[in-house]
């Protein structure tokens, strides 16, 4: 062990003798071969002079690029944290997917006469009757959307009625009630036969009639750009088709979604009758089909409290489609387990599935995976992204496209929601927790010719200026990594890892660290830290180590503090390469910012336990030096764990009071660490003391006089210091003075 740096007499003022040592000499300047920059290869410091000097300057606080990223890790383990909160287990690859989703399209077969079950070719077009057990379900207990009567007047008054709305929102019932009352409205012979127009591309062909007179017509235009792209022209052929049905006494719905809204009002569109269906209550629908009409309101309260308790109040609050409402009272009606269909409905799995096989062109799928990387921002800053992932999964346009999210949101997008309460523009938010999760983890592995162009797009959002924007894409990327951690890691992570940039650094220690809060990739996480952090000496090795020691400390030191102290000590231990430590250093702040200052503590106190002036010892105190001077950065939420802009070691010092004291005394006894140390104890005494909780100064002089009892020049270094800096010409210190008088009566 090498003796302890003792202090001199100085020539400062003092009223009271001065006291024999004096203070440490200052640093020698350091060869002219250490004084070279190592920014060439922009990996940080490799020296010992050059590392310490890094940790003086705030551990390179002051570089723009790293202190953003840090704030975007900040962010993104916040994110993190809620994300594994809301997590439940959920597996792509073991999909129990439906097999028989209920929709209002399709699937008419019969009329009540008994006839075949298969088209029927009539006149110039194949219709299908709707048999009497169907008109019956779609009427008997219909719940009449808003706006109802205006549409029911425009489809007698027109003949012809364009009916758009969401998939599973009830337009098939709501058509089919609109024809059965227009029909009667106009007196045909047995208030007439409602039929499903198979081909609604009939509508457009020359001449086209009715095959059956006195009738009503229902045809559904499939969703999407491709289903109604052929209805741009029936503006145009509106009146003879509306003449045709009025020769023969028929009325017509043309149902669809929001792109035969937009087609039919694209050219002459105000010659077209057209309604938008209203959004019906789902637990009115349901209500109605399990109870019917009249129901005492004691059967009421029965149904409500059922379905509170079964889960089926929230599944219909996620999934307000009427379909959704049509299919669990169809549940309860049969008396089957209402709760586990309430369940399987919300499934994010099932959702997912189910979803993508419906939608596939490059518009829905693009602001789905938005708002799946960035739920929570606002809508401009989900749609932009949105337009840029579009542009990469697209044919290139001439001119910009024109896309409207925004109107599509309702229709295609019905899983997502504009949440504008908080004031403000609005956010957007999937109205399940879970389904951003699983949308990206479906796209990742099933949409194998886009993969390359949603990394690419991830790689950008990196570089957002929005920091929330590059924290969600970080956390996204452990989300994939979830799916393939060997794949993710030589795909992208370890190339992110080893790069100059310290955003792609940052952002692959936020995906690790999501990554690893996956089970069964906790392992495999942990071994590729330890190796990382045991690499070679090149930048690009350095690099990796450094990313190891702050993945260490963010979200997986939070759940295993002795493994992350370990990956630390794997990547500060490497000889005479000092270009690790402000890495470390930073990741054991980290690690006490995630409540674990018991277990790095610990770990400093048995790296530095020989006391000698030995690369190990020295780096392990400053380190902790480092640590000491951080301020403590409260969270946007959670709990607070200490003072903000106070260092959280101050804070939590009388929980590790011992410690702190063992390396309090260490690192003031020794250079090179001694003159960082005196400078970040003076800023305990000066600064953060008055900052702290009441009471912190006292704190201070408890960890002082346990310092001072150690052996050896301990308490002559503190008084003699304390005095000085008591009697400072240019920056008096009152709280150093009082420290100083406590310490000279403590025995």
């Amino acid at each position: 062990m090498s003796e302890e740096v003792t202090p001199a007499p100085s020539g400062g003022t003092s009223a009271e003798p001065a006291p024999s040592p004096a203070p440490a000499d200052p640093p020698e300047a350091p060869p002219e071969s250490e004084r070279r920059s190592t920014r060439a290869d922009q990996d940080g410091p490799v020296s010992e002079s050059d590392a310490l000097r890094s940790l003086a300057q705030g551990g390179a606080t002051d570089d723009p690029e790293r202190s953003e990223a840090q704030r975007a890790g900040a962010i993104a383990d916040l994110i993190a944290r809620r994300l594994s909160a809301d997590a439940s287990g959920t597996r792509i690859g073991t999909l129990a997917l439906f097999n028989d989703s209920v929709s209002f399209g399709g699937g008419f077969h019969t009329d009540g006469g008994g006839r075949p079950r298969g088209r029927t070719a009539t006149g110039e077009g194949s219709v299908l009757p709707l048999d009497a057990g169907e008109l019956d379900d779609h009427t008997a207990r219909f719940v009449r959307p808003p706006g109802y009567r205006s549409a029911l007047g425009l489809l007698s008054e027109r003949r012809l009625l364009v009916l758009t709305g969401p998939s599973g929102s009830g337009r098939e019932a709501t058509a089919v009630n609109l024809l059965a009352e227009a029909l009667a409205l106009s007196g045909a012979d047995g208030g007439g036969i409602c039929h499903r127009l198979l081909d609604p591309a009939d509508l457009l062909a020359p001449g086209w009639e009715p095959p059956v007179p006195a009738g009503g017509y229902v045809a559904h235009v499939g969703d999407g750009p491709e289903g109604a792209r052929h209805f741009r022209a029936f503006p145009r052929l509106l009146p003879a088709v509306v003449a045709a049905l009025r020769a023969r006494g028929c009325h017509l719905v043309l149902t669809g979604g929001q792109d035969l809204a937009i087609a039919v009002r694209g050219d002459g569109g105000a010659a077209v009758a057209a309604h938008e269906l209203a959004p019906v209550d789902p637990m009115a629908v349901l209500e109605r089909r399990v109870l019917g009409l009249g129901a005492a309101p004691e059967a009421y309260a029965e149904l409500r409290a059922r379905c509170a308790s079964g889960g089926v109040t929230d599944t219909l609050r996620e999934l307000p489609a009427a379909r959704h409402a049509a299919r669990l009272a169809a549940e309860i009606a049969a008396g089957r387990d209402v709760a586990a269909a309430a369940a399987a409905l919300r499934d994010p799995s099932d959702q997912v599935r189910a979803w993508f096989d419906r939608h596939r062109h490059p518009e829905a799928v693009a602001f789905a995976l938005a708002a799946a990387v960035l739920e929570e921002c606002g809508y401009l800053t989900v749609a932009e992204a949105a337009v840029k992932l579009r542009a990469a999964l697209a044919e290139p346009a001439p001119a910009p496209p024109d896309v409207r999210f925004r109107d599509r949101l309702g229709d295609e997008q019905q899983w997502i929601r504009l949440d504008g309460s908080a004031g403000g523009p609005p956010r957007v938010r999937f109205r399940n927790a879970l389904l951003g999760q699983v949308v990206l983890l479906y796209a990742w592995t099933g949409l194998d010719g886009w993969r390359e162009a949603l990394l690419s797009w991830l790689r950008q959002l990196l570089g957002h200026h929005d920091l929330e924007v590059r924290a969600r894409a970080a956390v996204a990327a452990g989300v994939l990594a979830r799916a393939d951690h060997h794949y993710a890691v030589h795909r992208y992570l370890t190339a992110w890892a080893a790069a100059e940039s310290w955003q792609l650094r940052q952002a692959a220690a936020t995906a690790l660290g999501v990554a690893g809060g996956d089970a069964d990739a906790t392992d495999a996480v942990w071994a590729l830290l330890h190796d990382w952090a045991r690499g070679g000496s090149s930048a690009r090795e350095r690099r990796l180590a450094g990313t190891a020691a702050n993945t260490a400390g963010g979200l997986l030191g939070r759940t295993a503090p002795d493994r992350a102290v370990a990956v630390l000590r794997d990547a500060l231990d490497r000889g005479d390469d000092w270009g690790t430590l402000p890495s470390v250093a930073w990741g054991g702040v980290h690690l006490v910012h995630q409540g674990q200052a018991g277990p790095l503590l610990a770990a400093h106190l048995d790296w530095s336990a020989p006391q000698d002036l030995s690369p190990m010892v020295v780096k392990t105190l400053s380190a902790f030096v480092f640590a000491t001077t951080r301020p403590y950065e409260a969270p946007a939420d959670g709990p607070v764990e200490g003072v903000p802009g106070v260092p959280l070691l101050l804070s939590g010092l009388p929980a590790h009071r011992a410690a702190l004291a063992e390396l309090w005394a260490r690192a003031l006894a020794r250079r090179p660490v001694q003159e960082s140390a005196l400078l970040a104890l003076r800023e305990w005494v000066d600064t953060y003391a008055d900052r702290g909780r009441p009471g912190t100064l006292d704190a201070v002089a408890g960890l002082l006089a346990d310092v001072a009892r150690r052996p050896g020049a301990h308490r002559e270094r503190l008084l003699w210091w304390l005095n000085k800096w008591a009697h400072d010409r240019e920056r008096p210190s009152r709280n150093a003075a009082v420290l100083h008088a406590r310490l000279t009566r403590t025995t």
